[in-house]
């Protein structure tokens, strides 16, 4: 999982970054509420916000998302107990709103029930504009129109909607998509490369050196 930390104190931040990255996650952390909304994309997959932070409150940070389209699952973190404070996170659209102090074991359960939450609402996720993919179905849609494409292409658009928003590497395409068979990357990237011109939209990138990836795409 991609997440976006937000928080001020500097320890309470390592603290939570370390323990995020142990257990695999991807972790960008801020400290002032101002950054965030000047970095933030729809690439990542959970924020975690304080609320009392310098510049802009997380509070502000997630009503500027809502007006902006941009809707990511979201934690709070904070000590403000008041039920108007709980109710105002819940209503702005967050996931879950933990009280500090907390175990960091905690958080993780929280992720967790996250993590469970939107997988089985993103069965059937939007790649571009027209294109959406249903993971359970294993088919490309085009306009809702299911598209013919070989077993090949479908197990290359299956493992990066699998990693959606996330590099999948050669590596990963040879164990996940070859089956452990020893071929080199030009003959990856030939066979990407043949996906990628039967499109009728460009939604596979490539990172360059590194592998490629699908974006999840939000309708405005």
């Amino acid at each position: 999982m991609k997440i976006l930390l937000l928080e001020d104190e500097l320890m309470l931040n390592n603290s939570i970054n370390e323990y995020l990255t142990s257990i695999g996650h991807q972790v960008t952390s801020f400290t002032d509420g101002q950054s965030v909304v000047e970095n933030i994309d729809n690439n990542y997959d959970l924020l975690i916000l304080d609320i009392n932070v310098p510049n802009l409150d997380g509070f502000e940070i997630l009503e500027t998302l809502n007006k902006n389209k941009i809707f990511i699952p979201t934690i709070f973190i904070s000590a403000l107990n008041d039920i108007e404070d709980i109710s105002k996170g819940y209503e702005l659209g967050c996931k879950e709103y933990l009280k500090k102090p907390f175990h960091l074991a905690e958080l993780g359960i929280k992720i967790n029930q996250i993590l469970k939450s939107e997988q089985k609402n993103t069965s059937h996720m939007k790649f571009s504009k027209n294109y959406s993919y249903s993971k359970t179905e294993k088919t490309l849609y085009f306009n809702n129109e299911p598209q013919n494409l070989t077993k090949k292409q479908l197990d290359i658009i299956h493992i990066l909607a699998l990693n959606i928003n996330m590099i999948v590497d050669f590596e990963r395409f040879r164990i996940d998509v070859w089956e452990g068979e020893d071929i080199d990357n030009p003959t990856i990237r030939a066979e990407i490369s043949r996906l990628k011109k039967s499109l009728k939209e460009d939604f596979i990138k490539n990172i360059r050196g590194l592998g490629y990836k699908i974006d999840r795409y939000y309708s405005a």
